[in-house]
């Protein structure tokens, strides 16, 4: 156990991060902007592992009070059709929607005709873990600093497909693969505020789309910089995490795999409309790995979870991400494990780092009081790249990952994982 709460910090990353200059001109690098936004990570000392941090979660505290606003736009991919919300953040209203979460309500159409704007003020568009929405605890402690103390940032948080009461149009819950919807979103907002800076955020199964996102883009990412939280990076390693002991199986997963049967049920409807799913077979799921078995499998096309686990994995994207990006993870996370962590990618890219701390459970890290921990150095790396580092000038060329020397004429794309056997 860490003496008395106060958890180690450590970094993974490449010999020679990514350069950076300031906007007073002189240099730094990625490293060292991390480093420096990373505080002392003091724990609350009773909440002593992984698994209390993470339990704790479950004590309903009310959080940070953030208002939204949501808009539905309507998905311009041809096979993932249908609609999807995504909720801004605005000042205090008393205009709820009793059908939304707590503080939202939707945009009227004047309002949202008028959204548009040619402001500099940074933007942080945010992507929420399994089955969960803007409205989440974890979520709104990160942001509120940015909101809440000032007026220098603007936030919009992607909801996933069914989540946070949306309504699916379409038989297509999420998948942590599906990039669609923050891409499009990400397309609208570059179109929309011209002179914002663009920064993404995503929590557990979101940092893990938001990995895939950025490295799906390479070079041509519109974002200025992101940052991945409890990402579980591989999924088929964190779900046999998941299943190998006790806690992992009959509480973690037991737990997820209901809440994705109670959003299944909320759109059984519009799914069963649209797709071959079996709902007595889904009715008879107890853990998350077969609800994937259930329903992502046959919505998807996928022989088996584990191929789904694979495919969707965000680990070898981290190869081919080209912005500055930060990764944050707690070494005792009982469900996005430590086993998946790819310290190697992170190793060889100079455009990441990955920030551990040796406890903080999942999505977690709680201080003594109430308190946590993460919402500091998400806060501080975003303000440090959005004030301090001039953008403009951050490299995004194609860096050579690894020492390049090869045996064979092959190819390796880490977006895709596979192989190519050049002739």
């Amino acid at each position: 156990m860490d003496w008395f709460g106060r958890a180690k910090i450590d970094f993974a990353h490449a010999t020679t991060p990514l350069p950076l200059t300031k906007k007073d001109g002189s240099q730094t690098d990625l490293l060292k902007v991390v480093e420096a936004s990373a505080p002392k990570c003091q724990m609350n000392p009773l909440l002593f592992n992984g698994h209390l941090q993470t339990m704790y979660t479950a004590v309903k505290e009310h959080g940070p009070q953030i208002y939204y606003k949501r808009k539905i736009f309507d998905a311009d991919h041809k096979t993932y059709a249908g609609t999807f919300a995504v909720d801004f953040v605005v000042p205090p209203h008393q205009d709820f929607d009793q059908e939304l979460p707590p503080r939202t309500a939707f945009f009227s159409e004047p309002e949202f005709d008028g959204i548009g704007s040619d402001d500099t003020k940074p933007m942080l568009i945010a992507l929420h873990g399994l089955s969960g929405g803007s409205h989440e605890i974890y979520l709104r402690h990160a942001i509120a600093p940015l909101v809440l103390n000032s007026n220098d940032w603007e936030v919009a948080v992607v909801n996933a497909r069914g989540c946070a009461n949306s309504k699916i149009t379409s038989g297509l819950l999420f998948n942590a693969r599906a990039t669609w919807d923050v891409r499009q979103f990400v397309k609208w907002a570059r179109k929309t505020f011209p002179n914002r800076p663009l920064f993404g955020i995503g929590f557990s199964l979101g940092a893990n789309i938001m990995t895939n996102y950025v490295g799906e883009e390479g070079a041509n990412c519109p974002l200025k910089a992101a940052i991945a939280v409890s990402n579980p990076y591989d999924l088929e390693v964190s779900n046999k995490g998941l299943q190998r002991t006790w806690l992992g199986k009959e509480v973690y997963s037991k737990v997820m795999g209901n809440n994705l049967k109670k959003l299944f049920e909320q759109h059984k409807d519009q799914i069963l409309k649209y797709t071959n799913v079996d709902y007595d077979r889904v009715q008879n799921v107890t853990y998350l790995h077969e609800f994937d078995r259930a329903v992502q499998t046959v919505t998807w096309g996928y022989p088996t979870e584990n191929a789904y686990y694979r495919d969707a994995s965000s680990c070898d994207a981290i190869l081919a991400i080209r912005i500055p990006f930060l990764a944050i993870s707690a070494l005792d996370d009982p469900i996005a494990v430590r086993e998946a962590i790819p310290y190697q990618e992170f190793a060889v890219n100079p455009y990441t780092v990955l920030c551990t701390t040796s406890l903080g459970g999942h999505l977690s890290w709680f201080e003594i009081g109430g308190g946590r921990w993460h919402p500091k150095p998400i806060c501080n790396f975003l303000n440090a790249m959005a004030k301090e580092i001039d953008l403009e000038r951050v490299s995004s060329e194609e860096r050579m990952v690894g020492d390049g020397k090869y045996q064979f004429n092959t190819d390796f794309d880490p977006v895709r994982r596979k192989l190519n056997v050049l002739d």
